[in-house]
């Protein structure tokens, strides 16, 4: 389904919800680029850290002449720093919704990486009927920034069962945020700055531009809790009145305090991550992770069960 389809039917849905997916139009995406700097969210320095300081092993593990695939490129910044400590990578191959922020990080790539072959792919990575180009050497995946979180643990194992499906004989190189204090998960998607609530009013201010619905973005508040059993950040837009919203010719009703569920960020342990990719057919390797065991970079490799270790 689209985006109209999908937010139609979250809405009516109870309760009431819509794919995170949908965050990333243009402006959604620069958004999220604003938020990957703020001094609250630690994972994407943490992850850049680690990526800068262990890329040298990251690039033996996954050896020479090896086709990197990103899932959910973005920006494609932390790429950057495998690209340069691998030997003779066979190309590059990022996969992203966005397609204006993916085919502009692309050119920036092929100009800093004038030898390197930089295939984009505007494409829904979530969805099974995805098809990749053919492949250019032995593929690589990488997953970066934790977006395996915003997936509930049984649609998280699937998806990795889907990616070990696209990457025949190859790896997975993939970010995990790790189950730490509440106080440092709520600051980190409740920013003092009001970038996160910004980025998450957006996916209404997106309705409007392309569905022409009418939301009222003042009518809207941005709320992110973590909810400890389920080891998960939630994040909604909760209306602050009663209120009529029109979408694609239906009415929707909201009464002061309802919410949209936006989003989920769950957050793994070491070992509960390991036993999750191992069900879905990988065979973790190595793992990678901060001194304060904020954030872990796994490396999983797909070995048939003849050749299991």
């Amino acid at each position: 389904m689209g985006f109209a389809d999908e937010l139609a039917a979250g809405l009516r849905a109870r309760p009431r919800c819509i794919a995170p997916k949908w965050f990333y139009d243009a402006a959604g995406s620069a958004l999220f680029d604003r938020i990957c700097a703020l001094p609250e969210y630690y994972p994407t320095r943490t992850e850049l850290a680690l990526l800068d300081r262990h890329a040298a092993e990251m690039a033996a593990a996954i050896g020479p002449g090896a086709e990197i695939v990103e899932f959910g490129a973005g920006s494609s910044v932390k790429v950057r720093l495998l690209l340069a400590a691998l030997q003779r990578p066979a190309g590059f191959v990022p996969v992203d919704i966005s397609g204006e922020h993916l085919m502009a990080a692309a050119a920036r790539l092929r100009a800093d990486h004038p030898g390197l072959p930089v295939r984009p792919l505007v494409a829904d990575y979530t969805a099974e009927a995805l098809v990749l180009p053919p492949a250019a050497g032995r593929r690589v995946g990488f997953y970066p920034g934790s977006s395996i979180g915003n997936f509930d643990p049984a649609e998280a194992e699937r998806l990795l069962a889907r990616f070990r499906a696209w990457l025949p004989g190859g790896g997975l190189l993939i970010g995990v945020d790790l189950v730490k204090s509440p106080a440092l998960l709520h600051a980190a998607y409740n920013d003092a700055a009001g970038v996160t609530a910004a980025f998450n009013l957006n996916l209404w201010a997106r309705a409007n531009r392309e569905l022409g619905a009418d939301f009222d973005l003042a009518a809207w508040e941005h709320a992110a809790l973590y909810h400890p059993p389920l080891r998960r950040i939630e994040m909604h837009l909760v209306s602050r009145r009663r209120q009529t919203v029109h979408l694609a010719g239906e009415a929707f009703e909201f009464d002061e305090g309802d919410s949209v569920h936006t989003e989920n960020s769950y957050k793994y342990t070491v070992e509960g991550f390991q036993a999750m990719a191992r069900r879905a057919g990988w065979q973790p390797q190595a793992v990678w992770t901060d001194g304060q065991r904020r954030f872990a970079l796994h490396w999983l490799d797909t070995v048939a069960p003849k050749e299991a270790r």
